[in-house]
């Protein structure tokens, strides 16, 4: 950081903290939370498009299916990788694997240990939420998603998303996460880089990261009460987290 830029962010924050005196602390003052929450419009369709081309872009493998298609789609899935063995959250719904016939299981639980996991060829799991403007898995360990060793040691990770489960921005998605629980946040497939630039993937966690988006039709009003909710749940967590002794 050069001396200038140094001085610049000290300002900003002398200034933000002006109002502050003596025996008080930053919490007992409210900060504005205005600014633009959201940069596309969040409609359903337009933000299941809209993280599919942004999946994409992080070369993860986009699929879309409606909740009936979804287990033949994950059999077909594993079938094509080769899969003889595939782990998954031990409240996983017992239809996606209905159709995966000769396919091991392991589940999560005490055998499920990072050796093997290791012998395991794919997991599939549910997330928590996905992020449309960045193209981001969000998983918190809740319902069928496991423990956060059970997306990183397989090299092949299926990720089934529910079109409700699709936000617009990452502060609509701060809005529904527990900020308390684990949280891994995922953008495609594990990848790192050298100082060359030398793409290596699967260095992290899975090599290969499929995602299944399942079109769940619903009424525009409900779609709309939703958004609502999230709005107020935002200013409420913003006025508690303002509020004094918060």
């Amino acid at each position: 950081m050069t001396t200038d830029s140094r001085e610049h962010v000290l300002a900003r924050v002398r200034s933000a903290l002006a109002d502050v005196t003596e025996g008080e602390s930053p919490a007992d003052h409210p900060v504005p939370r205005d600014y633009l929450s959201a940069h596309h419009p969040e409609d359903r369709p337009g933000m299941l498009d809209l993280l599919a081309e942004n999946l994409a872009d992080y070369r993860a493998v986009v699929h879309r299916a409606t909740p009936g298609a979804l287990p033949s789609l994950i059999a077909e899935l594993l079938a094509a990788r080769g899969s003889g063995a595939v782990a998954h959250p031990a409240d996983l719904p017992g239809a996606w694997l209905a159709e995966a016939i000769g396919v091991g299981r392991v589940a999560d639980g005490p055998e499920a240990t990072p050796a093997r996991l290791d012998t395991v060829d794919t997991v599939v799991t549910g997330c928590a939420l996905a992020i449309a403007e960045t193209g981001t898995i969000v998983l918190d360990a809740g319902p069928a998603q496991g423990r956060r060793v059970l997306t990183l040691v397989p090299d092949h990770h299926i990720c089934v998303v529910r079109a409700g489960q699709v936000v617009a921005s990452v502060p609509r998605a701060l809005t529904r996460l527990d900020p308390t629980r684990p949280q891994t946040w995922i953008s495609g497939p594990s990848a790192t880089s050298d100082i060359e630039l030398d793409r290596v993937e699967g260095v992290h966690g899975p090599r290969t990261l499929e995602v299944i988006l399942v079109e769940e039709r619903q009424p525009e009003k409900k779609l709309e009460k939703e958004l609502e909710k999230e709005a107020e749940v935002a200013e409420e967590r913003a006025a508690s987290a303002t509020a004094p002794g918060s």
